[in-house]
């Protein structure tokens, strides 16, 4: 229904239980009922499991980098009515959808037209004769749908008049009435062979045979549950009335399979059946026998009674002078964690919120006193969704001027001739529709957030204070060029061929990428198309978060954001697969001594600064991990300030421990590898634990892919790799005569990691991606009187600022690794709102923001994109 990445989730709270993933995505949602749902994911041994929400994430996500979580209905409630909230409604209704359309929710021919017209109605509105043919004819809701295209638009005209939380209601109550309502089948043989599947529902195990149940075992009948091996085992209560043996024994796949269909029994018995969560039992002094599995969270009797003593209480509290505005107000658990109940706040379409939802949709804001303040509150709209507008335009803006560096760019390689004629092919002429539909894109988001500000009367009428039409639009619009956007990603492999051959490609790419223009390495500029998907993405999540179901915006929002996720999806694997590849090639730049960085099947890992122990001492080193091995190197004192390779560790075979005792050094450890073993030290017990995690998740990848010693080494100039233990006062002597160097920024990520003694991990480059954002700021230095204001684009670490949105390149930059982003104290008097500083050792700088809405983005976002 949903899926992730979980990178933005799971690098920070490794060692948490998986129920602090789960908080924290429902949290994200703003769902309340989560306990219906859960995460599933793909293990090692690729079955599909539910991620245990007692269990540490790190011993169940083994490579969370390519792990995706799919969030999903996991317990299917027998009555629809026992949702109580909108969303849960609506949730509950797109898994139905896809339980459809995946040939899952099997049924006749009647009830399938039914739910299908169902669906429209929520999709499209009322019955339109040629509107909702075509709408099907563009739409496949089950495998079968043109057979029943007459059915179903017939049932469609019998719609009329339902809103679309009306019709996921009737889709449920459809769906709860079919045999296959909620069933997963998990095959299964009984003992004369004869191939079942078995599946738990609320009601108890189900046997199956094809999509037919031949048999049904009721939770009050059944004993115990248990497996032994591959052999599934129930055992019932004993009944006089019944032909059935005490125990029955069917064969599943594998030991694996019967453990997790085991579990699922567990927990819908303990949801369904129980009154509250099971407790732990005791463990064991010595010996531990079995499996230990315990259900975790909330039954459904909980629930239920949890929102029926809410609702009383509500009516209890808005009748009484307690629901006054200065009143104390109550707290309520979310998921386990404590909430204040906002109980005077209302929705935007005048209805009461939820009680549990309205503290984390609705912004109280503050109290401004400051006369320019007030000016511009009167003058421009306050609300959320208008600065989430703001935010799609003003990233728009920074991303069309990357794509005209792009074009740029192609007209220097076109008037040096430099490129061959399949790269101009494969680069190009994929990327002119993209610039022109995102040139169209731009315009209609600044009419339409112009007129949302209130610069004719349209504010007054309401007619443009949404942006849900625009973006369904374009994002349709956008979706027949998801080829172009594939084979652009794809031009970059390209690009470095063409330059592998070609000296003078070489040069004219090398000149370019020195140009102010040019602010971020020339590859990355290739890569914004697939990045823009997900910033689409990402803003219509906020919408639809935002919006309660009832609003007007919602719809349009909600389609879009399906949309962009469907081309999201498709892309996923090529924009990783080029993150990497770009990651790769900008690393080959900051190394010398190596010949073979860039070949298939490596992967970056983690880069930054290690204290090595030598016979000289701790000198600092920058260490670089991948998949198979661990590069480390010394800064070189010459020109191009580029990284010389000393030494290479194997990662097939590495052993780590931790030997701060041993050396007497803090946060030290040691790299053990079959040749030779490396001491060496963090700069801080943080930095030391992300090492240690990601090597160990490195040589248990090294382990899985490889039955022996790596083959595919880094080639290493052994005169450079013989100088292993030399610093760079050594580098620094004396020498002959150097040729002339290439010119090389100074300024990059590796850089940077040395100066500031830090470290950052490929899925920091990934979050730092997610998280770009531009706009305005007001910024102020420590000891300055005045705010100054600039376009501020935040991307790749860094900060660049502009004067106005239209300069061409950057007047100043911040790189942002090692800085810490807080909120000014009281003694620091700056007594402005929405005011962030960034500080680093003596440095720093305050920013001010226009809005709440804006002053969070900017606060969390480096945050998110250094991992802090």
């Amino acid at each position: 229904m949903i899926s992730s990445t979980i990178a933005q989730f799971v690098w920070p709270c490794q060692r948490a239980p998986g129920k602090v993933l789960f908080d924290l995505v429902c949290t994200h949602m703003n769902l309340i009922e989560g306990d219906y749902f859960g995460l599933e994911f793909q293990d090692h041994h690729k079955m599909t499991v539910w991620l245990d929400l007692i269990k540490p994430l790190m011993k169940q996500l083994r490579r969370p980098k390519h792990t995706v979580l799919r969030f999903v209905v996991k317990f299917y409630p027998p009555d629809p009515a026992q949702l109580l909230e909108e969303l849960t409604r609506y949730l509950f209704a797109l898994q139905l959808k896809q339980d459809l359309s995946a040939g899952r929710l099997t049924c006749n021919d009647s009830s399938s037209a039914l739910m299908v017209s169902h669906v429209v109605q929520s999709e499209i509105g009322d019955f339109e004769g040629s509107q909702s043919r075509s709408h099907l004819l563009n739409n496949n809701y089950i495998p079968d749908q043109m057979a029943l295209m007459d059915r179903i638009m017939e049932f469609h005209s019998k719609n009329t008049g339902q809103t679309p939380a009306e019709s996921d209601y009737q889709l449920l109550e459809v769906a709860r009435r079919l045999e296959m309502y909620g069933v997963r089948q998990h095959p299964a043989k009984d003992r004369e062979g004869t191939q079942l599947s078995l599946a738990a529902s609320h009601t108890g195990v189900l046997v199956f045979q094809g999509h037919t149940r031949i048999n049904a075992f009721n939770w009050s009948k059944v004993r115990k549950l248990s497996f032994k091996r591959k052999r599934f085992l129930i055992k019932l209560r004993a009944d006089l009335n019944s032909s059935y043996q005490d125990t029955l024994e069917f064969l599943m796949g594998s030991r694996d399979c019967c453990k997790v269909f085991w579990k699922i029994c567990v927990e819908y018995h303990a949801f369904f059946r129980l009154f509250e969560e099971p407790k732990p039992k005791p463990k064991p002094v010595l010996f531990t026998r079995g499996s230990s599995f315990r259900f975790s969270g909330r039954t459904q009797k909980q629930v239920i009674d949890y929102h029926v003593a809410v609702e009383s209480f509500l009516v209890v509290v808005q009748t009484s002078p307690a629901a006054s505005p200065g009143a104390p107000r109550p707290h309520a658990l979310l998921n386990g964690q404590k909430h204040s109940l906002d109980l005077c706040g209302l929705s935007p379409d005048g209805r009461q919120p939820s009680p549990l939802t309205s503290p984390l949709l609705y912004d109280a804001g503050c109290v401004r006193t400051d006369d320019e303040d007030e000016v511009r509150r009167k003058r421009f709209p306050n609300d959320r969704a208008y600065f989430i507008a703001k935010e799609l335009l003003t990233t728009e803006r920074t991303y069309l001027k990357d794509l005209e560096v792009v074009s740029s760019f192609q007209a220097a390689v076109a008037l040096d001739e430099a490129a061959p004629e399949p790269l101009r092919s494969s680069l190009f002429s994929n990327f002119e529709p993209l610039y022109k539909f995102h040139s169209s894109f731009l315009r209609d988001l600044e009419q339409r957030v112009a007129l949302w500000e209130g610069r004719s009367n349209a504010h007054i009428k309401g007619e443009y204070q949404h942006i849900g039409d625009v973006m369904l639009k374009n994002i349709q619009g956008l979706k027949p060029l998801t080829a172009n956007l594939q084979r652009q990603a794809e031009a970059l492999v390209d690009l470095d061929q063409a330059c592998r051959s070609s000296r003078r490609l070489q040069d004219v790419c090398r000149d370019f990428e020195l140009q102010k223009v040019c602010y971020v390495p020339l590859n990355v500029f290739l890569l914004r198309p697939l990045h823009r998907l997900t910033h689409y993405k990402q803003i219509l999540e906020r919408f639809c978060k935002h919006y309660p179901p009832t609003h007007g915006d919602f719809r349009d929002c909600r389609a879009a954001l399906a949309d962009v996720t469907e081309v999201v999806e498709q892309l996923r694997g090529s924009m990783l697969k080029m993150e990497n590849f770009q990651k790769l090639l900008e690393l080959k730049k900051d190394l010398i001594g190596i010949d073979n960085l860039v070949i298939p099947g490596r992967e970056f890992i983690r880069l930054g600064c290690l204290s090595k122990l030598s016979g000289k001492g701790l000198q600092q080193r920058m260490f670089f991990l991948f998949n198979d091995v661990i590069l480390y190197t010394s800064r070189g004192m010459t020109a191009t300030n580029q990284f010389k390779v000393h030494g290479q560790l194997p990662l097939h075979g590495m052993t780590i421990r931790e030997s701060e005792d041993e050396w007497g050094v803090p946060n030290a450890f040691t790299l053990i590898g079959q040749q030779q073993s490396v001491v060496v030290a963090a700069s801080s017990l943080s930095e030391m634990e992300k090492w240690m995690e990601d090597i160990k998740m490195a040589i248990d990848l090294a382990a899985e892919t490889s039955n022996g010693p790596a083959s595919d080494i880094l080639s290493v100039d052994n005169k450079d790799s013989s100088a292993e233990a030399e610093s760079e006062d050594d580098l620094a002597a004396p020498r002959g005569p150097p040729e002339k160097p290439p010119p090389h920024r100074a300024n990059t990520t590796v850089h940077v990691c040395w100066h500031r003694n830090t470290s950052v991990s490929m899925l920091d480059f990934s979050l730092a991606v997610e998280n770009q954002l531009s706009g305005n700021l007001l910024r102020k230095f420590k000891n300055s009187n005045g705010w100054q204001k600039l376009w501020v684009v935040f991307t790749n670490f860094s900060l660049f600022f502009y004067k106005t949105h239209q300069d061409d390149y950057p007047l100043a930059s911040l790189p942002l690794l090692g800085y810490s982003v807080t909120v000014p104290s009281e003694a620091e008097n700056i007594h402005k709102d929405y005011v962030f500083k960034l500080h680093f050792k003596s440095h720093v700088y305050y920013f001010r923001s226009e809005s709440e809405y804006t002053f969070e983005r900017c606060v969390r976002s480096p945050r998110q994109g250094l991992s802090c």
